[in-house]
């Protein structure tokens, strides 16, 4: 997406990329939880580098 989020999970993971976007997707427009989590796993990216 646009912070690079997916792409670094789906490395951590071992899960296609595009899985992971779909589950974002999902979790936006079904819960409304995937924009907040984003931005957590985004400052867990920036802060482990």
């Amino acid at each position: 997406m646009i912070l690079g989020v997916c792409e670094w999970l789906s490395g951590k993971l071992n899960i296609d990329v595009t899985v992971i976007r779909i589950i974002f997707v999902v979790l936006v427009l079904a819960f409304g939880t995937g924009i907040l989590l984003y931005l957590v796993l985004w400052l867990v990216k920036a802060l482990s580098k």
